[in-house]
């Protein structure tokens, strides 16, 4: 039996689950001599996300860092589910299945690095970044070629909506 196409499974998600540091944002952490964090995020990709929303795919973060910058950024784009400060991500990925309602081969995932396999295994749609090392690269079903914080989340969420027939409707009022 042939394995489904990206786009195949990109066409079943019903929430779409977002590493932040290497996807979101670029993997640069700013720290100040104090501490503080800063964190960079692109704007076509916070768009994206809400054109994804609007679409009817729920939204959620897992992230292994905690920042109050992906908190804020959160709740600008409307993403209920953010689970920061994750060591170990599987049962936070089992947490929003059972809470959203959703099956793991209705969740996508896009992770950058070696703590997110775990993730992107179990899921039914898994993507990455180009800046993500091999043995990521080769395990999933979508590689953006933008970078991560450089357009890759846009790049992913107008590719989930192709595949689900809805672009066209999510660019309609650009069009217009």
């Amino acid at each position: 039996m042939q394995e489904p196409s990206a786009a195949a499974r990109a066409r079943n998600v019903r929430l779409m689950i977002f590493d932040v540091d290497g996807v979101l944002t670029d993997g640069t952490l700013f720290v100040t001599a104090q501490g503080e964090e800063f964190k960079a995020f692109n704007i076509l990709d916070g768009h994206g996300l809400r054109m994804l929303r609007a679409s009817g795919v729920d939204l959620a973060i897992i992230s292994g860092r905690k920042s109050g910058a992906v908190a804020r950024r959160a709740q600008e784009l409307g993403i209920e589910h953010v689970h920061q400060g994750i060591a170990e991500k599987v049962p936070a990925f089992e947490a929003l299945c059972a809470t959203s309602g959703v099956t793991p081969d209705q969740c996508g995932f896009v992770g950058d690095d070696y703590p997110d396999l775990p993730v992107l295994l179990r899921c039914g749609f898994a993507a990455s970044v180009p800046g993500a090392p091999a043995a990521v690269r080769s395990r999933v079903h979508y590689v953006t070629r933008a970078a991560g914080g450089r357009g890759a989340v846009r790049e992913l969420c107008e590719f989930v909506l192709d595949a689900q027939g809805k672009l066209d409707a999510a660019l309609g009022r650009y069009l217009a």
